[in-house]
C-alpha cells in the first residue's frame, strides 16, 4: 500500500513545524528569556556550543588586572563561556566587553570566583560560623558577601561546600559545616538562600554552587585529593543529603569532586552527576568540575588522552571543564566522532546560558560593572559590624575554671602569643579578596580596650622551634592580672591541600604555655584554628580554653567583646574533639555495634581503647557560656505516633539559671532502637538558639514528624518502620535528659 501526502497534510505539517520552532523549552520557565536561549543555540556553531563549556583563568588571581593575550584571543574567537578569578567592577567591564561586543553572537560571560566566607569583609570560616548555629547570621553573611562580590563584577561563587567531613586532619574541613547531616543541611539552605536570594537577576545576588560532589570529605587517612571508598547506603543517608537540600533550596549549580568514590573518580561518574542528580534529584543546573579535575582523570587511570579524559567527563555529566581546556576543541572531534552525542551539548549549553539568563546578563551583560557600587559597598561599616557580630556568635568556650573569663576592664593584661597580632591568619584559609590590612588584629583591639593595661609579647611563632622570645612573654605575663594567650594554627594550615598527621598546637606553642603556666598567673588560651585539634594534653596549662577558629576581619572586636564579658560565649562545636589522632575518624552518630562498651567503665572484650577512653575530649553540640543553663520537664505531646499523623511535640523546660543574660543553643535528638538496618546511636533533629535573661525560663518545643524518621532500610528504600524511639535533649550531644515514643503503623 501506497502512502499518500495530501496538501492538507502538507499544510498541517508546516504549521507544526512552524509552532515547534516557536515554542521555546523550557530552559528557565520564563519564556522570553527561553526563546532567546534557543535562538542562541540555533545560530550557535558546534564551536561555539563548546566554548560556553570551557572556563578558563585569569591572570588576576595572582598578577592583578592582566589578562594574557592568549586568555584574550580566546574569548574574542568564542572558545571560552566564563572565566574565574576576575574580579573589580572595571576588570570585569573590559573582559565583558570583549565578549559582548568583538564575537559572532556576543554571548556575555560568566565570572566566578571562590567566595567562601566573605569578599573584602571577610567572616568567620565556615567551619565556624556552623558553630554559631545561627541560620539568620550565617544567611545574612552570605548576602553581604553577595553584594560585595557582584560590586566587583562576580556572577558566581564556588560555594557553598557541603561535604560531611568526620577527619580533621583533612584540611577542607575548615571549609564545611563539619559532621553532621542536619546541620549541614541547615547551613546549606541558608547559605545558598544569602547568595541566590529571592531574584537572581537582582544585581547583589550570585549563582551559587553546591561542591564537592560527592564524598570529598570522607578521604582515606585524612589526605587531601584521596581515595574514598563510601557505601551506597551511607552515601544516601550521611553524605548525600546536604546536597539534596542544595537542590531542593534552588541552588544553580554543581561542582564535581576530585575524589575517586568507590573506584570511579567524581568528574566521570555518571551514577552520582546523572542518575541521583538529574534523575533522582531533577536537578536543572549545570555541572562545573573542579580545578583540572578533567585532565585528572589521566592521573587516577580512567583516561589515556587528554581526548579521552574530555569524553569520560562530559558523558558522565560533568558540562563546564574548569582550566583543563581539554573540552575545546576536543569535544568539537568527539562530536564528529560519534563518540559525544551533539544533543547532550546543546542541553549542556542551554543550561549554561540558562544560568547567565537568570543573572540577567543576556538583558544586560554590564549590570555588575558600577564602579560606585562597588566603593560604595565594599567594607561598609554595616558589614564590618555584622562580621564582628557573627564572629563572637561562633566562639566555643570549652573550659572556665575559677571564672577566668571574663577579664575585669580595669585589669592588667598580658597578651602573648604568635596569633595575638597576626592579621591574615585571623581572616582564615579561602579569604576572597580579604586584605590583611583591613583586619582589625587582637592586640589592636585589646590595646583600644585596656590602653596602658596592656602588656604584648609574642612570645614565639606558629610553627617555628624557636624558643627565644619566651623570656619576654613570661616577663609580660608576671606584669599583670591576667594572661590571654592566643595560640593555634596559621591560616595556610588548614583549606585544600593542607592535611595535618597530627592535630596538637603546632610548634613550641604547648612548651610556651607550659613557661606561662610557671608564673601562677590566671590564663586564658584562645586557639585559632581551621579544626578539631587535639587538646587533652595542653588542657591543664590554660584555665580557661576559647575557640576562636580563624574569626575573620573584626576578630578583635568580637574577642574583646567576649573576653571583657559584653557578650557571653554561645557556640557549639560543629565537629567532635578527639582526645588523640588514634580515635580519628570520630562522631557523635556512630553505630553501636554488637559489643558496646558501658558508659564510664572499660570492660575487656568491648569496642573499645586498650590506653584511651572511647569517649571525646569534647563532644559534638558542647560549648559553655558565662552562664549556666539547665533543663528539665521533658513531655511529650504522645507517647505513640502513627505514620499518618502529623507530628509529635516534645517539649523541655529550659532555665537560665545564672547570673547573665545568654545565648543557649538547646538540642534535639531521636534514637531508632530497633531497625531492618543498623541505626546511630543518636541523630540531631532540631535545635533552637535562644537568649534568656539571668533566671528567666522558657517551655521549648520541637515538632518530630514520622517523615523525620526515615532512613534507607534493609531493601534499599527510604521510609520508616515501626518501633520504639528514644528522644534527648541538652546543650550538646551527650544529652541525657530523655523520653520515649512508639512508632506505629
Amino acid at each position: 500500500m501506497k502512502s499518500r501526502i495530501t496538501p492538507v497534510c502538507l499544510l498541517l505539517l508546516s504549521v507544526i513545524a512552524v509552532f515547534a520552532q516557536s515554542t521555546p523549552e523550557a530552559w528557565t520557565g520564563n519564556a522570553r528569556w527561553d526563546v532567546r536561549i534557543n535562538d542562541l543555540l540555533g545560530k550557535m556553531t558546534l564551536e561555539e556550543k563548546v566554548g560556553q563549556l570551557v572556563q578558563l583563568s585569569s591572570q588576576d588571581f595572582v598578577t592583578g588586572p592582566a589578562t594574557s593575550s592568549d586568555v584574550m584571543a580566546e574569548i574574542r574567537a568564542s572558545h571560552a563561556g566564563s572565566m574565574l578569578n576576575v574580579t573589580g567592577a572595571a576588570y570585569s567591564r573590559k573582559l565583558q566587553t570583549v565578549a559582548v561586543k568583538e564575537t559572532r553572537l556576543g554571548v556575555p560571560m560568566i565570572f566566578g570566583y571562590d567566595v567562601i566566607h566573605g569578599f573584602r569583609t571577610v567572616f568567620p570560616i565556615p567551619l565556624g560560623q556552623a558553630a554559631s548555629f545561627d541560620m539568620q547570621a550565617i544567611e545574612a553573611s552570605e548576602r553581604i558577601s553577595a553584594n560585595e562580590a557582584t560590586s566587583a563584577g562576580i556572577h558566581w561563587t564556588f560555594s557553598p561546600m557541603v561535604d560531611i567531613a568526620r577527619d580533621p586532619r583533612w584540611g577542607r574541613m575548615a571549609e564545611g559545616s563539619g559532621e553532621d547531616t542536619y546541620l549541614g543541611i541547615q547551613i546549606a539552605k541558608a547559605r545558598i538562600h544569602g547568595f541566590q536570594g529571592d531574584d537572581l537577576s537582582k544585581n547583589d545576588t550570585m549563582l551559587a554552587c553546591a561542591k564537592h560532589f560527592a564524598a570529598y570529605g570522607a578521604a582515606q587517612a585524612g589526605r587531601d585529593y584521596f581515595t574514598t571508598e563510601v557505601s551506597e547506603r551511607t552515601m544516601r543517608e550521611d553524605y548525600l543529603p546536604p546536597f539534596r537540600a542544595c537542590v531542593d533550596a534552588g541552588v544553580g549549580s554543581f561542582m564535581a569532586a576530585f575524589n575517586d568514590l568507590n573506584g570511579l573518580p567524581a568528574s566521570a561518574n555518571p551514577w552520582l552527576l546523572k542518575t541521583i542528580l538529574r534523575q533522582e534529584w531533577g536537578f536543572r543546573g549545570f555541572v562545573v568540575s573542579d580545578w583540572g579535575s578533567v585532565n585528572e582523570l589521566k592521573y587516577h587511570g580512567v583516561a589515556a588522552t587528554g581526548k579521552d579524559a574530555a569524553r569520560v567527563a562530559f558523558n558522565a555529566g560533568v558540562e563546564m571543564d574548569m582550566e583543563s581546556k581539554l573540552y575545546y576543541p576536543n569535544l568539537v572531534t568527539l562530536v564528529k566522532e560519534g563518540l559525544v552525542s551533539e544533543e547532550s551539548i546543546r542541553v549542556a549549553v542551554g543550561r549554561v546560558l540558562a544560568a547567565k539568563a537568570k543573572l540577567g546578563l543576556l538583558d544586560d551583560p554590564f549590570r555588575y560593572t558600577d564602579e560606585a557600587r562597588e566603593k560604595a559597598t565594599i567594607l561598609s561599616p554595616d558589614n564590618l559590624e555584622a562580621a564582628r557580630d557573627l564572629a563572637r556568635r561562633t566562639f566555643v568556650l570549652l573550659q572556665n575554671l575559677n571564672g577566668t573569663l571574663p577579664v575585669k576592664k580595669d585589669a592588667k593584661i598580658a597578651l602573648v602569643g604568635p596569633l595575638a597580632d597576626a592579621a591574615k591568619d585571623q581572616i582564615g584559609c579561602w579569604h576572597g579578596r580579604g586584605d590583611p590590612k583591613d583586619s582589625v588584629t587582637l592586640r589592636a583591639a585589646f590595646a583600644a580596650t585596656f590602653g596602658d593595661r596592656l602588656v604584648y609579647a609574642r612570645g614565639c611563632d606558629v610553627r617555628s622551634d624557636d624558643t627565644s622570645g619566651f623570656a619576654d612573654a613570661v616577663a609580660a605575663a608576671k606584669k599583670a592580672d591576667v594572661v590571654v594567650a592566643v595560640v593555634g594554627e596559621s591560616e595556610d594550615m588548614s583549606g585544600e591541600g593542607h592535611s595535618r598527621a597530627e592535630l596538637g598546637l603546632p610548634g613550641r606553642q604547648a612548651q610556651l604555655l607550659a613557661e606561662l603556666r610557671k608564673t601562677g598567673k590566671p590564663i586564658a588560651a584562645l586557639v585559632m584554628c581551621g579544626r578539631a585539634l587535639t587538646l587533652e594534653s595542653v588542657l591543664p596549662l590554660a584555665d580557661s580554653w576559647l575557640v576562636l577558629w580563624h574569626p575573620g576581619t573584626m576578630a578583635g572586636p568580637a574577642v574583646v567583646d567576649v573576653v571583657t564579658g559584653a557578650y557571653s560565649p554561645s557556640g557549639k562545636l560543629p565537629v567532635t574533639f578527639p582526645r588523640s589522632v588514634g580515635q580519628i575518624p570520630i562522631f557523635y552518630n556512630h553505630k553501636n555495634t554488637g559489643r558496646p562498651q558501658p558508659a564510664g567503665e572499660r570492660v575487656q572484650y568491648r569496642s573499645n581503647y586498650i590506653d584511651s577512653p572511647n569517649s571525646p575530649l569534647f563532644p559534638f553540640g558542647f560549648g559553655l557560656s558565662y552562664s549556666k543553663f539547665t533543663y528539665d520537664n521533658l513531655r511529650l505531646s504522645s507517647k505513640k505516633l502513627r505514620e499518618g499523623d502529623a507530628e509529635i511535640k516534645v517539649t523541655v523546660t529550659l532555665k537560665n539559671a545564672g547570673n547573665v543574660d545568654a545565648d543557649e543553643v538547646a538540642q534535639f535528638y531521636v534514637r531508632d532502637l530497633v531497625g531492618s538496618v543498623t541505626r546511630p546511636v543518636r541523630e540531631l533533629k532540631g535545635f533552637q538558639k535562644l537568649h534568656l535573661k539571668k533566671g528567666e525560663k522558657r517551655d521549648v518545643t520541637f515538632t518530630l514528624t514520622p517523615a523525620d524518621l526515615a532512613f534507607w532500610r534493609a531493601d534499599m528504600t527510604y521510609g520508616t518502620e515501626p518501633g520504639r524511639f528514644e528522644v534527648f535533649v541538652g546543650g550538646d550531644s551527650d544529652a541525657t535528659l530523655s523520653g520515649s515514643f512508639e512508632l506505629l503503623k
